[in-house]
């Protein structure tokens, strides 16, 4: 993997693989703060305390792919840094597609594989706190058949893997063709000062998306629930939602929950 993804063949300039490790966004985190190059990657055969958001526990059994990219984007604005997440979206749909495999994706960090639309794949980026533009973009994909105790997903998302829809490509495959994919809409993304526009970042994910369009629920701090139907996905990332009373809001973070097609 190294002889093909790290400078100068590839985008990257390290990446380690790990029999086992908590989580690899709080690895990446820590080196970071300690100097870790940018567009580092950490790949770990099992995941013993994978996080996903709002401090979730994702499952992270043997068989699936767990990684992190530590990116250092210092020319992009920070307003437009949470389109990585959005970024890292659109690669997992590429590759999925590239197996044969139907997929959407949830705003703002799932990935739908099938025609049922089951949850394969999250993502988690974080800013890494006291350190100017780092940005730790986590990924955990199901590849494997998933065992039969997997819990479904906030919402009650079914759990879903490649192989389960019928993908048949083997895991470093998949590890290539994704971080692949990644250090090329992330160079790109990058070269147009993070703009989602000029990239064709923006277009491709509205294009991918399973919200937009939907009747949704999002659940919010607090408890506070807001229904509606999602309009689109702006410039800074937020979802757009339209309430039952007609209203706009602009939402930055909570669960999407789909209800039907409007």
């Amino acid at each position: 993997m190294r002889a093909e993804l790290v400078a100068p063949h590839g985008p990257y300039s390290a990446l380690d693989v790990v029999p086992t490790t908590r989580s690899t966004n709080a690895d990446l985190a820590k080196a970071a703060v300690a100097g870790a190059a940018d567009r580092t990657v950490l790949l770990s055969e099992e995941q013993t305390a994978g996080q996903g958001r709002r401090g979730r526990t994702w499952s992270s059994p043997r068989g699936g792919l767990y990684l992190s990219v530590l990116f250092r984007p210092t020319d992009v604005p920070a307003q437009r840094l949470p389109w990585l997440n959005l970024l890292a979206g659109v690669a997992l749909v590429r590759v999925a597609r590239s197996l044969e495999v139907p997929a959407a994706l949830k705003w703002p960090n799932d990935l739908l594989l099938g025609s049922a639309q089951r949850k394969g794949a999250g993502i988690l980026s974080e800013i890494t706190a006291g350190v100017a533009q780092a940005v730790v973009v986590g990924i955990g994909l199901n590849v494997a058949p998933l065992p039969s105790d997997v819990q479904p997903a906030p919402g009650g998302l079914e759990p879903t893997s490649l192989a389960d829809e019928g993908a048949t490509a083997d895991r470093n495959a998949i590890a290539i063709s994704l971080l692949r994919e990644l250090g090329a809409l992330e160079a790109k993304w990058r070269e147009t000062g993070g703009d989602p526009f000029a990239s064709g970042l923006h277009e491709e994910y509205q294009q991918h998306s399973a919200t937009v369009g939907e009747r949704v629920r999002v659940e919010l701090a607090g408890g506070v629930q807001l229904h509606g139907t999602a309009q689109r996905i702006e410039a800074d990332g937020t979802l757009v939602v339209r309430a039952q009373d007609g209203t706009d809001h602009g939402v930055s973070a909570g669960d999407v929950v789909h209800l039907r097609r409007a």
